[in-house]
């Protein structure tokens, strides 16, 4: 497995649906630079169990994202059509309707492949097109990319684990705090809490006030 953090995000420009119902051919995450923040994750597939409640579980938190200037995006390998048929489906009977934030079409696996979250055996050919006897999903793969397109966190479960979005506020609460402050987030930091300065001193004044 890749370890993007430090790196820049790998580059990308494929389908997604936005708003819940349209499909633009040419999404990428270039328009958030120097503006936004960015959550990246990766949801196996559509139309199946875990992945509903990840996906509106990030809905239901979409207005405490915007407000730290970040934007959600998710993606599968399904394609944008799938994508928006599941859109059509209410939460109620197992869709996702209501759902705001970009769904990108990783069709070609090859933004899985690029942030080495695809799961399955895969090989290329003679030509460079990715091959492979079973079908390829992503792993649930979360990526924290600041305002530059650096990667600052990253996240990956196996198919069945679904993921904390509370933890992934906690985790860009604790990036803004190192942006903004100057200081570092200690183990279970969390917003409004003391953070240290990087000196013996303030380790030092952070561990006599615990």
């Amino acid at each position: 497995m890749a370890v993007l953090v430090g790196q820049k995000a790998p580059h990308f420009s494929a389908e997604a649906v936005l708003d819940g119902n349209k499909i633009v051919s040419d999404f990428s995450l270039n328009q958030y630079i120097d503006n936004k923040y960015v959550v990246l994750f990766f949801y196996p597939k559509d139309f199946t169990f875990v992945c509903p409640t990840e996906l509106h579980a990030f809905q239901e938190k979409l207005g405490e994202f915007e407000a730290r200037r970040c934007a959600v995006v998710g993606c599968s390998t399904d394609t944008a059509e799938c994508h928006k048929a599941y859109l059509r489906i209410p939460k109620e009977k197992g869709g996702i309707q209501g759902i705001t934030y970009p769904l990108v079409a990783d069709t070609a696996k090859t933004i899985s492949t690029n942030y080495d979250v695809l799961n399955g055996m895969y090989d290329y050919d003679e030509e460079g097109n990715l091959t492979s006897d079973s079908e390829l999903i992503a792993f649930r793969g979360l990526f924290l990319i600041d305002k530059d397109g650096v990667v600052q966190h990253q996240l990956v479960n196996n198919l069945p684990l679904g993921r904390n979005v509370d933890e992934a506020i906690r985790v860009l609460d604790a990036l803004i705090h190192v942006e903004t402050k100057g200081e570092v987030c200690p183990a279970n930091w969390s917003k409004g809490k003391d953070a240290m300065q990087e000196s013996d001193e303030g380790v030092s004044n952070y561990l006599a006030n615990l």
